[in-house]
């Protein structure tokens, strides 16, 4: 039975972003999509009687539907199903993302900063789902997913934006990459890999010197860890981008033309909570395009 691409509703602009994006990625992988609404009514929407209800009840069924009537309307080669959850959001969504190819929930910007700002529940749900999350904005529409024509205008015919991940040698993770290679191959996309080093405290007599051998072998550690993808994906093009510096700061100099970013989630044991790392808190925070959190062990 194939995992469907699932998507979480609130009625918000972001989360009808995040539906539609979702639909697109539904299709391009060949899966259904699946609606989730989250209803904290204490019971079913459809079911309750207490008249204190009924307004909450209208707008939680009002959500899924017009969610879906919106979805049938835009993707209508789309497989698509919808549901009412009675558990709080979070829990709901976790759940929901357990049981799916990926989960796709929409994160509203910072004014002024143009990246996103995951509230309670979605942070909760990056942090507990063991299957890939995508965080999408309220603006993100089909053109932004294309290179912009050659007078500078936004398309939906030009080839897609490049995807962007990155990557620790020293830790390589098969799910994130996995992923990755995937999302540039189904888009036809160049996948830009992005590795940040640092030299570690040499005297400055030496600095010179040792900065070239570890920028050497950072390349070559990177090629080791891409050389099986490459063969595996022989028709996506790989830039790679090492450069010194934090990774946070380079993987949002990487996203500033991309279509989609590829982050790890390290899974941490259940005594130690759950977290979404230093690098992906930073990027969900200030990166422009959809971000892909992608737990690993």
């Amino acid at each position: 039975m194939l995992r469907p691409v699932a998507v979480g509703l609130d009625g918000s602009r972001e989360s009808l972003a995040a539906a539609d994006w979702a639909a697109r990625e539904a299709l391009r992988r060949g899966l259904p999509l699946r609606l989730v609404h989250a209803w904290e009514g204490g019971t079913s929407p459809l079911e309750t009687e207490l008249p204190e209800l009924e307004a909450p009840r209208y707008w939680a069924r009002r959500i899924l539907r017009g969610a879906m009537d919106r979805v049938n309307e835009r993707y209508p080669q789309v497989y698509l199903s919808g549901d009412q959850i009675s558990r709080p959001a979070a829990d709901a969504l976790v759940a929901a993302g357990d049981e799916a190819e990926l989960l796709v929930l929409g994160s509203r910007a910072f004014s002024g900063f143009g990246g996103f700002m995951a509230g309670s529940v979605a942070q909760a749900t990056v942090a507990h789902v063991t299957r890939p999350v995508v965080l999408v904005r309220a603006e993100q529409t089909l053109e932004d997913e294309h290179l912009a024509d050659a007078s500078g205008h936004a398309s939906t015919h030009t080839p897609f934006r490049a995807v962007v991940v990155g990557v620790d040698p020293a830790s390589p993770c098969e799910e994130l990459l996995a992923f990755a290679f995937e999302s540039a191959a189904l888009r036809s996309a160049p996948l830009k890999v992005v590795h940040a080093w640092h030299l570690p405290y040499v005297p400055d007599s030496l600095e010179s010197k040792a900065r070239k051998a570890v920028e050497k072998a950072a390349e070559r550690a990177l090629a080791a860890v891409l050389g099986p993808w490459r063969e595996k994906y022989p028709t996506v093009e790989i830039l790679e981008l090492l450069e010194e510096g934090r990774p946070a700061q380079q993987l949002l100099e990487a996203t500033r033309d991309a279509g989609l970013l590829v982050v790890g989630r390290k899974v941490r044991p259940a005594k130690l909570g759950a977290h979404t790392g230093p690098i992906a808190h930073a990027v969900i925070h200030h990166v422009r395009c959809p971000v892909a959190i992608v737990p690993h062990e």
